[in-house]
């Protein structure tokens, strides 16, 4: 498992999308200049974040009703409606912290996630048929995942840090009398998964480093923990789920091979066996509740393509009627017999659509666009690559904007993602296609280090952060000047998370090279950051050590890559946006980096939340935010390029 991607990955912001394209040369993007220009309405942020996001869906256990979070009264809150089509009926009315769907109970009462202004303190709650609700994981300080329904349907499982900050303990929560057990006592340095169907074993994960990780199987009737996945040199292996007749446990892994794949594990043999492999990332690989579907995800060069499998032939099953685009977020009923899910493209926002597998049906359930926006006004990505400095191949996502006159050139900004080792994917970005509407080109650059391309390219910027990826961005410049449509005095740099501490690499130690910044939550001081990381990452901590370096034995060189104690060198424009809630990029890193860059007399905007963490969950702080961000682009990139 690769438990670092994520660390500094943006939650809920900079959602940046590719649909499926062919790598075009260069001389024929400079062709499509040519083309005569097509009429694109210009829509405002307000219209553009009337699309709806989603948090989750589920069906009900009578499989009559959809369950779903939304954030389309402004507040992420949750939703119900009819499988069969409606009228959604919202049923929490949060105002202030979102809250997202986990999904039913059998007697249907309803389990839902929610933290404080975005601390990442997530709690369980439970909401009666009667609306009340009750916070069964009551603490302060704590953090409670849930970790899924047990297989007889009479408990649910979590994990919770209450007794050791860095280390997840499992729990058993009864659903008859609502009280929890402890089952698993976590020594450290663990991550406990799936439980299997008869309570026996509890599958767990101990990750080494970043791209290295075992196994182990835990029999709580023997108290023994037994090492499955023995090897010599680096593999991430991570454990998956128990088959539902709970003689298997699927593993997840990337031995012997550049790409992850899934081996299942028998119990009784102490055999290993290869399941579903492919030329791509195997991102997901469960079992419906009875065992006669697979349900496979295939990260296919940043888009999500799923496999339905019959477990017993082993063959794909026909779906009749489903939409163009790609199907996310699958969730099958106990029955087997209907199924939920969203589709999402790099130029349509995510739509909720159920499946009748008796009447080979689809049904629309929610759609996400704006009905005020002519999907035809929206861009489609393409993925495109380019060689770097020392001749590696670089994916990155590139959106043209449409209307373009020949020989016009564009002003464009880089987006880069979060992790450090996430994926600019193919999901739909309100935001970038705000920006592209405008008329900026976006080149969403996958750079060295990035997951979904190999384990060789995911570690090619260990303990080069900062520098070899920050080259493979300077590097996509040439590409954007060779498209013809690009000025190439006036690309900029943007991203949040660790695309924000690109952005104020960028800017900081390639002084000349971006005409502008935008920086979102970026780290800006490596030696504060890896020192202040929340004990609940627990062995994550101690793999971001090895990556990056460690705050004390590596301090020299963590200095020398903080942007913040370099600032003298920044010459161009900076907007800084930060939630003042964020427990992974804490405030003052932004703070100090605004207040460093001022006294260079350059033009430095900053823009807080005070009801924000490490990302937005609010859509009235996107509008602003994003509001923003145009608005400092217009100012000082395309007022001057023209």
């Amino acid at each position: 498992m690769k438990q670092l991607v994520t660390l500094f990955a943006s939650v809920g912001v900079l959602l940046m999308s590719v649909s499926e394209g062919a790598t075009l040369p260069p001389k024929a993007r400079r062709n499509e200049s040519t083309a005569a220009p097509m009429a694109v309405k210009q829509y405002t942020i307000e219209q553009f974040m009337k699309t709806i996001r989603f948090g989750g869906a589920s069906l009900s256990p009578d499989e009559q009703t959809v369950l779903f979070s939304s954030n389309q009264d402004g507040v992420f809150n949750l939703y119900e409606m009819p499988f069969a089509g409606g009228t959604p009926k919202q049923i929490t009315q949060s105002k202030t912290n979102a809250i997202f769907a986990i999904g039913y109970l059998p007697d249907g009462r309803i389990l839902y996630s929610s933290d404080q202004g975005g601390n990442e303190l997530t709690h369980i709650y439970l909401r009666e048929q009667n609306g009340s609700v009750t916070d069964l994981t009551p603490s302060d300080k704590a953090k409670f995942q849930f970790a899924g329904l047990s297989h007889d349907r009479k408990s649910f499982y979590y994990q919770s840090n209450a007794r050791n900050k860095a280390a997840f303990d499992l729990y058993e929560m009864d659903l008859a009398t609502m009280t929890s057990r402890m089952i698993y006592q976590n020594p450290g340095g663990i991550f406990p998964g799936d439980v299997s169907p008869d309570r026996r074993y509890i599958a767990l994960t101990k990750p080494v480093t970043n791209s290295e990780s075992d196994v182990y199987l835990y029999d709580t009737q023997a108290n023994t923990t037994q090492l499955l996945t023995k090897h010599s040199g680096e593999v991430d292996n991570g454990a998956g789920d128990f088959t539902p007749d709970g003689r298997k446990l699927l593993i997840s892994t990337d031995e012997k091979s550049e790409y992850k794949y899934v081996k299942a594990y028998d119990l009784a043999s102490g055999q290993l066996s290869v399941m579903d492999k492919a030329n791509w990332d195997i991102m997901d690989d469960y079992l419906s509740y009875k065992g006669t579907y697979r349900i496979v995800s295939v990260n296919n060069d940043a888009r999500t393509e799923l496999r339905l499998i019959d477990n017993k032939t082993n063959q794909p099953v026909p779906l009749a009627g489903l939409p163009a685009g790609d199907i996310t977020g699958l969730s099958m009923g106990k029955s087997e017999g209907r199924m939920i899910f969203f589709v999402n493209s790099s130029n349509a926002p995510s739509a909720l659509y159920g499946y009748d597998f008796k009447t080979r049906k689809v049904m629309p359930l929610v759609k996400g666009i704006n009905p005020e926006i002519n999907p035809t006004d929206l861009v489609q990505g393409q993925v495109i690559r380019y060689k770097s400095f020392d001749g590696m191949e670089v994916p990155a996502l590139l959106y043209k904007p449409k209307g373009l006159r020949p020989g016009e050139k564009r002003p464009a900004m880089l987006f880069i993602h979060g992790g450090p080792g996430g994926q600019t994917r193919l999901n739909y970005s309100g935001q970038i296609q705000y920006l592209v509407n405008a008329g900026y080109v976006i080149l969403a650059v996958n750079n060295r280090g990035s997951s979904g391309y190999g384990k060789t390219f995911y570690g090619a910027d260990d303990r080069k952060h900062g520098e070899a990826d920050l080259r493979d961005c300077v590097e996509s410049k040439k590409f954007l000047a060779q498209t013809g449509y690009v000025d190439p005095a006036k690309i900029g740099i943007m991203g949040g998370s660790y695309g924000g501490y690109m952005t104020l690499a960028g800017l900081a130690f390639t002084p000349d090279e971006f005409a502008v910044g935008v920086d979102i939550f970026g780290v800006a001081n490596w030696l504060r950051t890896l020192s202040s990381m929340p004990e609940w990452w627990g062995p994550q901590r101690e793999a971001m050590f090895k990556e990056i370096g460690h705050p004390k034995a590596d301090s020299v060189a963590l200095y020398n890559k903080s942007p913040l104690f370099h600032t003298a060198r920044i010459k161009k424009p900076l907007l800084v946006i930060q939630g003042a809630n964020d427990p992974r990029v804490l405030k003052i890193e932004s703070d100090e980096i605004v207040a460093n860059v001022k006294k260079n007399g350059i033009p430095v905007e900053y823009v807080t939340f005070p009801n924000e963490g490490h990302g937005f969950v609010k859509k009235e702080n996107e509008i602003t935010a994003y509001k923003a961000i145009r608005e400092f682009l217009d100012k000082y990139l395309l007022a001057t390029a023209q």
